[in-house]
């Protein structure tokens, strides 16, 4: 029987880094379910769509296709109608557009499928908003993950300046507030722990620390 690590929380908390990382040393299939949100998001900006854009968005659903593979080092990479969008969609016009189609339910039963496929079939750990609380449910270990929003910008900061984009730390910590508040306050499957998820902060600590905390975690529940 397959087992299942559900680790939720806010942008910018590091989930996919460590998430990743830790099913790495376990052996597991690591599953990003933001950056399926992403995609969608990416998908509706090229089509010239905004978050009021709803009914347009759904009616592009049928048009597309987001699917996880893997590139020839292993890693998790997300496809749109075939093409590598991973180095596309975390810019914070697409973070924002990907918070808001996430508030779409057409677009949460397109992706919940695929997402719970992947579980019932693999060890897993996946990440996103809402995975201990809608999408896997039952799993074995529910961790919600969080940093303050002055860490969470600053790690983001450091990460797209690092890819060489222009960016301004003030304009991603107003980004990371305004996604705060509109995932957690969306009336579909909000953003908050489930009633017996492991609440883990990792503001001030380096990405090492992180990951062992969460692999500690872990191990003593598997």
């Amino acid at each position: 029987m397959s087992i299942a690590i559900a680790i939720d929380g806010p942008a910018g908390a590091g989930k996919s880094t460590i998430a990743r990382l830790a099913a790495k040393e376990l052996g597991y299939i690591y599953v990003d379910t933001g950056a399926l949100y992403r995609t969608i998001g990416l998908a509706a900006f090229r089509r010239g769509l905004t978050a009021e854009n709803k009914e347009q968005i759904i009616a592009m659903l049928p048009e597309i296709k987001v699917t996880l593979a893997f590139n020839d080092c292993q890693e998790q990479i997300v496809l749109l109608d075939g093409e590598d969008v991973s180095g596309l969609i975390r810019t914070p016009e697409i973070s924002m557009m990907a918070s808001a189609v996430s508030a779409i339910p057409e677009v949460r039963a397109y992706l919940l499928d695929l997402q719970r496929d992947m579980a019932h079939t693999n060890n897993v750990i996946m990440d996103g908003r809402d995975i201990g609380t809608v999408v896997l449910p039952d799993a074995k270990i529910k961790i919600f993950l969080s940093a303050s929003p002055e860490c969470r910008a600053r790690r983001r900061y450091d990460e797209l300046i690092e890819k060489g984009m222009d960016v301004k730390y003030e304009d991603i910590l107003t980004d990371v507030i305004a996604r705060d508040y509109a995932d957690s306050h969306r009336d579909i499957a909000p953003l908050k722990p489930a009633d017996d998820a492991i609440n883990v902060d990792t503001s001030g600590e380096d990405l090492e620390t992180s990951v062992n905390k969460l692999l500690g975690i872990m191990r003593e529940r598997l």
